[in-house]
């Protein structure tokens, strides 16, 4: 395992996470499984994310979007070990996260040259994540998802979003699921210290509840761990503009925007050199 690159400095600015689908059925139309020469491209785009200015780079091997298929842990692991082997080998100072809540991809990719996890089940898929992580001392990202694939719908163009997902008081109950992640964590032997939180957009809520919780981001730090968000080209900002998509863009711009605002650390992007410019600007007028 390679020396892991500096936590970053909580709170001085906010931090980019750029995304790598290694998936042939990503909802954002990027994933490059089918590609030819797919390692090429893999480490052209990353070495292109960190001329940008992003802070790590997140590689994913199965597809999160709404109803996707679900792989094993054997196909994962075929599918982005080389590929962090490879970028590993020509980026020495950016973090790499893997995406993935399965165990043993988990350890394949932290061996291939990974430096963070992250778990979009929030370490409940999977009863070994919690004391493999701890094992091995690296940081993790702890995600909320109620996601069930029978509150899926699809339109054509937009892609597929969730109804009918019940909660008392979103975000009371976002932060309990959370806080029961959090407990696993923590029986599982896991620092305080490696704990990142995600609330989940786009996983397990509706377009409303998307929108409410990004306004109400802000009492998530009353748990008192740093905040990623994902709102990238989500289907609740395709189904708001009425946008596929590959021109949502401008809406990302104004999720990534007002979640910084609301206290998130780390934005989870696509269109990374744009997304920098909104977080510095962002930065620039409410990290005074």
């Amino acid at each position: 395992m390679k020396q892991t690159p500096s936590i970053p400095d909580w709170g001085s600015r906010s931090f980019i996470m750029g995304i790598l689908n290694i998936t042939p059925d990503s909802f954002s139309g990027d994933g490059l499984l089918n590609q030819d020469d797919l390692i090429t491209k893999a480490v052209d785009q990353a070495i292109e994310f960190v001329k940008a200015g992003v802070d790590i780079l997140d590689i994913g091997g199965e597809s999160t979007r709404p109803g996707a298929e679900i792989i094993d842990a054997k196909e994962e692991i075929k599918r982005i070990v080389p590929i962090i082997e490879a970028i590993s080998a020509e980026i020495q100072d950016t973090i790499i996260s893997v995406d993935t809540y399965k165990s043993p991809v988990a350890e394949s990719a932290i061996k291939a040259g990974a430096h963070w996890v992250n778990d979009v089940w929030g370490l409940r898929a999977d009863p070994e994540m919690a004391r493999f992580l701890s094992k091995i001392n690296v940081p993790v990202i702890i995600m909320h998802n109620r996601s069930d694939p029978a509150n899926v719908i699809t339109a054509k163009s937009l892609g597929g979003r969730y109804t009918n997902i019940q909660y008392d008081d979103l975000v009371a109950d976002i932060i309990n699921d959370l806080t029961i992640s959090i407990e696993i964590a923590h029986k599982g032997g896991i620092l305080d210290r490696n704990i990142i939180i995600d609330p989940g957009l786009g996983f397990g809520k509706t377009v409303a509840q998307n929108l409410e919780l990004m306004n109400n981001l802000g009492k998530l730090k009353s748990l008192g761990y740093p905040i990623l968000v994902g709102p990238s080209r989500k289907s609740f900002i395709g189904y708001t503009l009425n946008k596929p998509p590959d021109e949502r863009k401008f809406g990302t711009a104004a999720a990534v925007s007002v979640c910084i605002q609301k206290g998130a650390d780390i934005v989870r992007v696509h269109d990374v050199e744009e997304m920098i410019q909104v977080a510095r600007m962002t930065d620039a007028i409410v990290r005074l």
